[in-house]
């Protein structure tokens, strides 16, 4: 058989999506689900914080407009009794007079490091209100200590000094205030996640479903529920994956047709053969033939391997089969070694890996004259037989043939792709007999591909889930 990687995807094509992928490649959440959580709860806490910021505005505003109303009247009283009280009980009545917002001080001097007070939107119409409001005491200077403190030197009537010592208090918020919009975040968020799962999940629903649709292609509905669009795309899905079973199913009953006609027209050909009288001729019609009925049966096997296979897995002695085949080339005089053992059974197609073997042995022994094969595992078993992902059987065929160049190692997989190019059957064989291997080991959740050796030769490594019975 000849050597064919049968790939979907080339190596230039998955370098390129490699480099793709990290080029496109974004910090943060890489879910859908994750991004549109957070994005939603980002958000929201942006709003609520945003809403406090108003909150305390509002308050502050509010604040503002009650000084400037009515705090000057209040200053201009607690000035009046001060001036009304003899000098003797005016440093009594102070801490009386004393508010949270001012308080009154018996000196005549100002902080001499603060500067004029600058008119704002805030203490511009508050000097001027308090200016009025103290007629007939005189201010006769203002001096600003800070964004919300400033002082006032008053002269009373019998000429003494009160310096009233004024500030901006902010209204606080309420601790209650705090708890309501933490526990509006809170329920918010729980919200936006219901609401993303809610979304999210059909989309996982469906991207299982794709991942579930094997070689086989037999179609896994998926529930025509929920939302209208995504009832839509279940229904459109599931239509999808029956027409696709249908093309191929086609397909494959179409060439099933050609193969069967073909044997007709074949078996006519070989009995006029055989009524040939010259000898040679007739050799050569009959290895055509046979080259031609070769051909047929692999194509129409090829195409049934792409859609899966109807052998139900079972479970297989892996050690019991390799020896058995082994034993079969040995005592056909091949030179067929086996090497370590996969130890427990595993759940199989039979025939299928039969096939896959037989054809990796048949190629090591057309191409090296001799074949090795190596049994590995690796992971270990769960208990009751769950399978475990990181537990694989290996089997490796290797050889000392000349090997595959390096850039040929994927294209020897596509079908009628042959490094020989001698179009001699004998000694290139059809070029489906890699690419059927590749079908089948895929179908029974493997994997097939070919490694060249140090020091020259090539291995073909088949790994399967070893998974219990």
């Amino acid at each position: 058989m000849s050597r064919s990687p049968a790939s979907t995807a080339s190596a230039t094509s998955a370098a390129a999506s490699a480099a793709t992928s990290i080029k496109t490649r974004r910090f943060g959440p890489r879910t859908l689900f994750a991004r549109v959580f957070w994005l939603m709860v980002v958000g929201i806490a942006i709003a609520q914080a945003l809403a406090y910021v108003a909150i305390r505005q509002e308050r502050s505003m509010a604040l503002r407009a009650l000084m400037m109303s009515g705090v000057e009247r209040d200053i201009a009283t607690g000035v009046a009794v001060l001036d009304r009280l003899p000098a003797a009980e005016r440093a009594d009545w102070l801490k009386r007079l004393e508010r949270p917002n001012y308080r009154f001080a018996l000196a005549d001097e100002l902080d001499p490091t603060a500067g004029p007070v600058e008119r704002t939107d805030f203490n511009g119409p508050f000097v001027d209100a308090l200016v009025q409001a103290m007629q007939p005491f005189r201010i006769e200077r203002a001096v600003q200590l800070g964004v919300k403190r400033y002082q006032l030197l008053v002269r009373l009537n019998d000429g003494a000094a009160v310096t009233v010592h004024a500030q901006r208090v902010d209204m606080p918020i309420p601790e209650w205030v705090m708890w309501v919009l933490g526990a509006q975040l809170i329920v918010l968020a729980v919200c936006s996640w219901m609401v993303v799962r809610l979304v999210t999940r059909p989309l996982k629903t469906l991207a299982s479903a794709a991942d579930d649709l094997g070689p086989d292609l037999s179609p896994t509905l998926i529930p025509e529920e929920g939302p209208a669009e995504v009832a839509h795309a279940a229904r459109a899905f599931n239509a999808m994956q029956q027409r696709i079973a249908g093309y191929t199913a086609e397909r494959v009953e179409i060439l099933a047709a050609i193969s069967h006609d073909l044997q007709t027209p074949i078996t006519r050909m070989r009995l006029r053969a055989d009524l040939m009288n010259d000898e040679e001729l007739r050799g050569k019609f009959h290895h055509d033939l046979h080259a031609m009925q070769v051909l047929v049966r692999e194509g129409v096997t090829y195409a049934r391997t792409l859609h899966g296979t109807s052998e139900v897995p079972a479970r297989l002695d892996a050690d019991a089969l390799l020896a058995s085949i082994v034993g079969d080339y040995q005592d056909a005089g091949e030179a067929v070694t086996l090497a370590g053992e996969a130890g427990t059974p595993i759940m199989a197609q039979p025939q299928a890996l039969k096939r896959i073997l037989v054809n990796l042995i048949d190629n090591a022994l057309a191409f090296g004259g001799q074949a090795e094969i190596q049994v590995t595992r690796s992971g270990a078993g769960n208990p009751g037989g769950a399978q475990d992902p990181t537990h694989r059987l290996t089997i490796a065929v290797l050889d000392r043939g000349p090997g595959i160049p390096d850039d040929q190692l994927q294209a020897v997989f596509k079908p009628f792709h042959r490094l020989e190019t001698s179009r001699n059957r004998d000694t290139g064989g059809t070029g489906l007999g890699l690419a059927i291997a590749l079908q089948l080991a895929t179908a029974m959740g493997g994997n097939l591909s070919l490694h060249n050796r140090t020091g020259g030769g090539l291995e073909a490594r088949l790994t399967l889930p070893a998974s219990l019975a």
